[in-house]
């Protein structure tokens, strides 16, 4: 059995290494680790959760103990897409180079330019970055990368593929031609896999998976739910209870306004729950994060900005709220969860609309996903919503109008003989009010609100409850357009001329 000791890794590395209580490399780690010190490019492949990380900080750690940095000249350039993980990798050189006295500046948005201008002016032996603010720092003047001999590029696929390359191409022609590049991912499509060859000069390819297979420790299901936004929330509320070994969980959403809006409706419904997405600040989301890690939440809703590389070892579900629209983003989910060889869970909720991306998961993966009781054909009926009587009290309200304004209409100007032959005009009747109309329209609702308080489904005493649902907004959609109200402005007929 390979150990670290039989990797090539210095002393120093290899003591911080079993006082942290590894003692077995994984194989990434294992086939990655003698190339990286041969000073050999490496095009690194394997599912999350498998030590990517140390793959290439263990190697650059023993490197880097000779020789030391210049002031505003790195020695080393990780390159990571979110602000989480250049974090998690700072935390990995903490702890493996405890032995060591390396400066480690880390350049992240959300922190001032100050504090980090200082710690480049000590000079950096390992610079981990996201790229727009190393972009940011070598334009101030602030960073010359001429002295540049390893080049990591972390989570490659999605640094590559998601407008990262303009970027990427710029950081590459401002550091050395014989540098060392690092490149690592859980997934690299073949379209992604020519673009990393541009960068890599005869790269070693350690692959110990097949790409975007996820670990045999998950258990996947599909959930088959209605396509409305609540009715969405209240399946996730009912899986979320009747699952007994829940410990925590990391659920997903498409987009950052369903973040927001499925925190709001969980924590109205009395769940520990916190909430991560790309429009926080800094802090905020560093601190829903550590809290998460403590076991403070027991849910977090995030959008994709959690998907990639965090590091939670202990993630006993993931629930998917919404369908990925990318497949491989599947992968990079759930691995957030049966890290490290433990067993996990995830789940993801599927409406009639998500039949092509469930089928891109499924061809991806090369396996076939299991129904959480039944699939989408065993559905009940859905059930009309409160909104929807809304809608169609609406829609009379609104036919009622028309005929009111169309009565308005008719009556126009009429031009007729009187006995002696000559021409008459009859005056038209004078044009509607603006503000009779609006204490007509306030009559109208005012019956149509009565019948719909005395017809709803709860007691008359009940108020709280009724506020509470219609403020969850999870009894159904919103109101589109003018709602009950139309402008009385609209409902003025214009004079006839004689």
């Amino acid at each position: 059995m390979t150990t670290f000791a039989d990797l090539g890794l210095s002393q120093k590395v290899l003591s911080a290494v079993t006082d942290a209580g590894y003692t077995t490399p994984t194989p990434i780690q294992a086939g990655a680790i003698p190339f990286a010190l041969q000073r050999r490019d490496i095009c690194g492949i394997a599912q999350t959760g498998t030590g990517k990380t140390a793959s290439f900080v263990l190697p650059m750690l023993s490197l880097l103990e000779k020789g030391r940095a210049r002031a505003r000249m790195p020695r080393t350039l990780i390159l990571e897409p979110t602000r989480e993980l250049a974090a998690q990798v700072a935390e990995n050189f903490e702890k493996y180079g405890k032995n060591h006295r390396l400066n480690v500046a880390l350049l992240i948005g959300g922190v001032s330019f100050e504090d980090q201008d200082r710690k480049l002016e000590r000079g950096a032996d390992v610079l981990i970055c996201t790229p727009g603010r190393l972009l940011d720092h070598f334009e101030r003047g602030k960073l010359l990368m001429s002295g540049v001999e390893i080049l990591v590029i972390d989570e490659a696929d999605r640094m590559l593929d998601m407008g990262f390359i303009p970027d990427i191409e710029r950081i590459a022609k401002l550091i050395p031609f014989t540098r060392q590049t690092l490149f690592f991912s859980a997934t690299m499509p073949p379209e992604i896999q020519k673009l990393a060859d541009r960068f890599l000069q005869n790269p070693e390819r350690v692959e110990v998976a097949k790409p975007a297979s996820a670990s045999k420790t998950i258990t996947q299901r599909f959930v088959a739910a209605h396509g409305k936004d609540y009715e969405k929330r209240s399946t996730l509320r009912d899986l979320i209870r009747s699952q007994e070994e829940l410990k925590n969980a990391i659920i997903f959403c498409n987009r950052k306004k369903d973040v927001a809006d499925l925190f709001r409706s969980l924590e109205r419904h009395g769940f520990s729950v916190g909430a991560l997405h790309g429009d926080m600040d800094q802090r905020s989301r560093t601190t829903m994060l550590q809290n998460f890690r403590d076991g403070q939440l027991q849910l977090l809703v995030a959008s994709d900005v959690a998907a990639r590389g965090l590091d939670i070892p202990d993630v006993s579900h993931v629930f998917n709220f919404d369908v990925p629209i990318h497949a491989d983003d599947y992968v990079h989910r759930i691995g957030r969860t049966g890290r490290a060889g433990r067993a996990g869970a995830a789940f993801t909720i599927v409406t009639s609309r998500d039949q092509k991306f469930t089928d891109a998961i499924e061809k991806l993966i090369g396996e076939k996903i299991e129904w959480h009781n039944g699939d989408l054909s065993a559905l009940p009926p859905a059930e009309p919503s409160r909104d929807d009587d809304r809608s169609r009290r609406k829609g009379r309200d609104r036919d009622k109008d028309r005929g009111r304004s169309k009565r308005h209409q008719g009556h126009k100007s009429d031009i007729g003989v009187d006995d002696n032959g000559a021409e008459t005009i009859e005056a038209a009747p004078a044009p509607v009010r603006a503000e009779s109309v609006k204490q007509e329209r306030k009559a109208d609702n005012n019956k149509t609100h009565n019948n719909a308080r005395n017809s709803r489904p709860y007691p008359a005493n009940d108020d709280n409850r009724e506020r509470r649902r219609y403020r969850d907004h999870d009894d159904g959609p919103t109101p589109i357009g003018f709602g009950d109200e139309i402008p009385a402005f609209m409902l003025i007929t214009a004079n006839a001329k004689a």
